[in-house]
């Protein structure tokens, strides 16, 4: 897309100008870190999302080395959400501006 901009505006310095200000402003926003993922590894750190993890991690591992069950760790991934979502709602609009 910038090659097309480039064969379209050449010779025009006024156009690479506005290019090069769009590059820089497209590298900021890239730059640019989203707090609910922060505060999400944050609070996966608290002892009741550990907790709620350990519980996750055991029942996965149990269900993995089963070739034929019907057992599923939905319920698990319920808790560990939940409790991660609690923490993060408590925190989160604290950051946002």
């Amino acid at each position: 897309m910038v090659f097309e901009r480039k064969m379209l505006t050449y010779g025009d310095p006024d156009d690479e100008a506005a290019e090069e200000e769009e590059e820089e402003e497209e590298e900021e926003e890239e730059d640019m870190v989203d707090p609910l993922e922060t505060i999400r590894a944050k609070c996966e750190e608290t002892e009741h999302c550990v907790h709620a993890k350990e519980r996750l991690e055991t029942c996965e591992a149990r269900v993995g080395s089963r070739s034929n069950t019907d057992e599923d760790c939905t319920e698990e991934l319920f808790d560990f959400l939940h409790a991660r979502d609690h923490c993060v709602a408590h925190k989160l609009f604290h950051n946002v501006k």
